[in-house]
C-alpha cells in the first residue's frame, strides 16, 4: 500500500462528501480524485519514469493540495518549498535538489529565483502564459495514471531542515516513513468521517501530515491561505472545525485576539501543538480557553511529526503537562548517553528513536546521515528524560544548553518560569559568552498588549522560581521575537540579534 491509496479509501467511503475547501470553493471526493488523477497523468506524460523530483511552492490553496496528491499518484517525489522561507534559502534548496519541474502558485514566484526548469502554475490570476494545473486537468480529465511498482524505501518526499553546517539539509522521507506517519495518526487520535481539519500551519510542513489521515476516513480539510488569528477563529466557528495543528506561537496569538471570549471553539476535539515546547502555565491557559482538546505531537523532519504524542485525556493529568507523551505506534524511544548506552528511567540523556518513521537519510550528505543515524538509532539532538511510565520530557537541544559558572542551565526551564509572569506574552532564553561565567543567561521577551516592562520585577519573579544561577542577567524587550517560516521562535537568531546589545 502506498500513501496515495488513503485518498482512494476516503473516496470509496464518501464519494459525495466535501474533501477540501478554502472558504469560497469546495471539492467533493469524486471531483478531487478526478483532478488529482488528471494532473498525475500530465506529470507522467512529462516524466514517464517514476521518482522525478517536483518542487511545489504555494500557500494553503486547493491547487497546492491537488499538486501534492498528484505527485504522489504519479509515483514521483514531492519537494516541499515553503514560500515563507527567505529567497536565499529557497534558492539553495532548489539548487541542491536538482529538481525536474516546479509547480508554484503565481503569487509565490517572487519568493525564489526561477531556474531553467519547466514551470506549472497552481493558483493563478492569468497574467502569465505558463502551463497551469487547471489547463492540464482539463486536457487529461478522465484519464488514470499508471501505478509504478516501487519499493517502500523509495523517496516519497524531500523536506528541508536547517543544520549546524549552515547548509539546508534535504531529508528523504520514504513511502514507508509516510505510511507510518499516517498509521500513527489514525491509531492514536482515531480520526473519523466527521472530522474537519483546519490547515492553518503551512501544508509544506506541519499541516501536510494531516492531509492523508483525514482523507482516508472521508473527513474534510479547510485551507487558510493567510492564517491570521481572526481568520482562524472565523474558520473554526464557520466550519465547526474539530482538528488543527498549530505551533505554540499561533495558539498564543489566538488566545490574545480581542474578543476571543465571545468565540465559539466548542467544536474542537484535537488542537495539537508541536515544533516547540509549550510551558505548563500556557497549557493550562489553553485548556481553560479551548477546552479539553489540547494535544501534543513531537517529531522532527528526520522522523516526521510523531516520535511521541499525547492525547487530550493524557494531558489532563497534571503530571504530564511538561511531557511530550509516549512513543508512537511502530516507534521505539530511549535516552542515550554520549557513549551510546541506553539510560534507565529518570536519567538525562539524548533522545534517540528507531522504527519505520525514520528518514532514509540526508540528500547527498552521507557523512551527516552517518552521524545522525547510528546502529539504527536516530539521534535527535534533544536532551531529556523518560519516566517509568514511558513519558518523555524534553529539556532542550543539547547544543542550546548553557553552562554558566559550571552549572548546566536548560533554557526551557527558564522559559517555563518566565512565561508565568503576567506581563510576558512570549519569551526565548539563550546564552551569551561571558569572561566571568563562561556563558551568562539572557532572555528576550514580547510583552502582552498594554503591559509595562519592569526588568527588576521580572528578575525578582524568576529568582524565586528558578534561583539566581538560572535567572537572566539581562532581559531584552522586542516588539516581535524572530520566528521561522513555520512560526517557531528562533533561539539562535534571538541570540544574534540581542547579544549585540548586551
Amino acid at each position: 500500500m502506498y500513501p496515495i491509496d488513503n485518498l482512494y479509501r476516503g473516496w470509496r467511503r464518501r464519494p459525495d462528501a466535501v474533501a477540501v475547501e478554502d472558504g469560497a470553493r469546495g471539492l467533493g471526493y469524486a471531483e478531487l480524485v478526478e483532478r488529482v488523477e488528471a494532473l498525475a497523468v500530465a506529470l507522467q506524460a512529462r516524466f514517464p519514469q517514476p521518482q522525478a523530483r517536483i518542487g511545489i511552492c504555494g500557500y494553503n490553496t486547493i491547487e497546492h493540495v491537488t499538486a501534492i496528491l498528484a505527485v504522489y499518484a504519479a509515483g514521483h517525489t514531492w519537494v516541499a518549498l515553503n514560500p515563507r522561507n527567505g529567497k536565499p534559502e529557497l534558492d539553495a534548496i532548489i539548487g541542491s535538489t536538482r529538481l525536474d519541474l516546479i509547480i508554484a502558485d503565481e503569487n509565490c514566484l517572487d519568493r525564489f529565483t526561477l531556474p531553467d526548469l519547466p514551470l506549472i502554475l497552481g493558483e493563478t490570476d492569468g497574467k502569465r502564459n505558463d502551463s497551469s494545473i487547471a489547463a492540464l486537468i482539463a486536457a487529461h480529465r478522465g484519464a488514470r495514471p499508471r501505478r509504478h511498482a516501487l519499493p517502500l524505501d523509495a523517496a516519497q518526499t524531500i523536506k528541508f531542515t536547517g543544520g549546524s553546517t549552515g547548509r539546508p539539509k534535504g531529508v528523504v522521507q520514504s513511502y514507508r516513513c509516510v505510511n507510518t506517519s499516517i498509521a500513527s495518526y489514525l491509531h492514536h487520535f482515531r480520526f473519523g468521517a466527521d472530522d474537519v481539519n483546519l490547515c492553518a500551519a503551512p501544508v509544506t510542513h506541519g499541516s501536510s501530515h494531516y492531509l492523508l489521515p483525514i482523507l482516508s476516513m472521508g473527513g474534510r480539510h479547510v485551507l487558510l491561505e493567510q492564517p491570521r488569528p481572526a481568520a482562524i477563529l472565523d474558520a473554526i466557528e464557520r466550519a465547526r472545525v474539530t482538528t488543527s495543528f498549530m505551533p505554540p506561537t499561533m495558539i498564543y496569538a489566538l488566545m490574545a485576539e480581542p474578543g476571543f471570549a465571545r468565540r465559539d471553539v466548542s467544536s474542537l476535539r484535537h488542537l495539537q501543538y508541536g515544533a516547540a515546547p509549550m510551558p505548563p502555565d500556557r497549557i493550562r491557559e489553553a485548556r481553560a480557553k479551548f477546552g479539553d482538546c489540547i494535544e501534543v505531537v513531537y517529531g522532527q523532519t528526520e522522523a516526521p511529526m510523531m516520535i511521541t504524542c499525547m492525547t487530550a485525556a493524557e494531558l489532563a493529568d497534571e503530571d504530564n503537562l511538561a511531557s511530550v507523551g509516549r512513543a508512537t505506534f511502530l516507534m521505539d524511544v530511549a535516552m542515550m548517553d554520549d557513549k551510546g548506552r541506553i539510560l534507565p528511567p529518570g536519567e538525562m540523556g539524548e533522545i534517540v528513536c528507531r522504527g519505520d518513521l525514520i528518514m532514509n537519510g540526508y540528500l547527498d550528505m552521507p557523512e551527516e546521515t552517518a552521524k545522525t543515524i547510528v546502529d539504527g538509532w536516530l539521534h535527535t539532538g534533544d536532551a531529556g528524560t523518560i519516566d517509568a511510565r514511558g513519558y518523555v520530557f524534553i529539556k532542550d537541544r543539547i547544543r542550546d544548553m548553557i553552562i554558566s559558572g559550571g552549572f548546566n542551565v536548560y533554557p526551557t526551564d527558564v522559559e517555563a518560569a518566565l512565561a508565568q509572569h503576567p506581563a510576558v506574552h512570549e519569551c526565548i532564553v539563550f546564552g551569551v559568552p561571558d569572561p566571568k561565567w563562561g556563558e551568562r543567561v539572557e532572555a528576550a521577551i514580547q510583552l502582552k498588549p498594554g503591559a509595562a516592562f519592569d526588568e527588576a520585577g521580572i528578575v525578582g519573579f524568576l529568582k524565586e522560581r528558578v534561583g539566581s544561577v538560572k535567572t537572566p542577567k539581562k532581559i531584552h524587550v522586542a516588539a516581535q521575537l524572530p520566528k521561522s517560516a513555520v512560526g517557531k521562535v528562533l533561539r539562535r537568531e534571538a541570540r544574534r540579534l540581542f547579544a549585540e546589545n548586551s
